[in-house]
């Protein structure tokens, strides 16, 4: 009986939070136009040099699309924080860390998924090789959601202060370091044509560690900082 109820419950919080992204899809909208132009404008700036664009391609997409999910984070919980929703999510007799899952997911439709369905587009302005590019992609499948889980942690700590973006940014930004490193050394070895199963392995492993203690963390986080 359990079971059915949590699947319920995950289901609505996830189709409300989706509804209401669409509704603010203005919002949701400036960490793509950020990645958007931030790629676009980086040959501007280091020249025509198709080697060079080809060899930064990786970390340049990868750190911008950390930056880009970074942007969205700090709104992943404030409507409902400034609404009184929070609190009663939280006193819920379904298990807390269901519903921030569900709000996290909702977040990664809204800004990870996106920054997926741009990236090959943006990745062959690079120049990117066209073989790179399903690497590409699975490290954005698997890391993206990470950086939304990770992400919610510290926005649960930071959730009652008033100027806590800073904060957030310093709290989390350690913690997407070994996403960044793996991803990006996947998709330079695509490039070269070497084997990337070892990187996608364990970029696997830190999603099923952070799909099954992230939410968790994030709901104490956010008793901590209501109480």
């Amino acid at each position: 009986m359990n079971q059915p109820t949590m699947r319920t419950a995950y289901m609505t919080l996830l189709r409300r939070d989706v509804i209401l992204a669409y509704r603010n899809r203005a919002e949701f909208a400036n960490p793509l136009l950020f990645f958007m132009l931030v790629v676009t404008l980086l040959p501007l700036g280091i020249g025509p040099d198709t080697a060079l664009l080809s060899r930064v391609a990786p970390g340049v997409l990868w750190v911008v699309a950390l930056l880009a999910s970074l942007l969205a984070l700090e709104g992943m919980f404030r409507a409902d924080f400034e609404d009184g929703a929070l609190e009663l999510m939280l006193i819920s007799p379904q298990p807390a860390a269901v519903l921030v899952l569900a709000k996290v997911t909702a977040h990664w439709l809204a800004t990870g998924l996106p920054l997926l369905i741009i990236a090959p587009p943006l990745a062959m302005m690079l120049y990117l090789p066209v073989g790179a590019l399903p690497e590409l992609l699975a490290t954005l499948a698997l890391g993206t959601p990470v950086l939304s889980l990770v992400g919610s942690i510290g926005v649960g700590l930071t959730i009652g202060l008033r100027r806590g973006g800073m904060l957030l940014a310093l709290l989390v930004l350690p913690l997407y370091v070994p996403v960044l490193i793996f991803a990006t050394s996947a998709v330079d070895a695509a490039a070269a044509g070497l084997p990337v199963s070892g990187q996608l392995a364990i970029m696997g492993a830190i999603f099923i560690i952070s799909i099954l203690l992230a939410p968790l963390a994030t709901a104490a986080a956010l008793r901590i900082a209501l109480n």
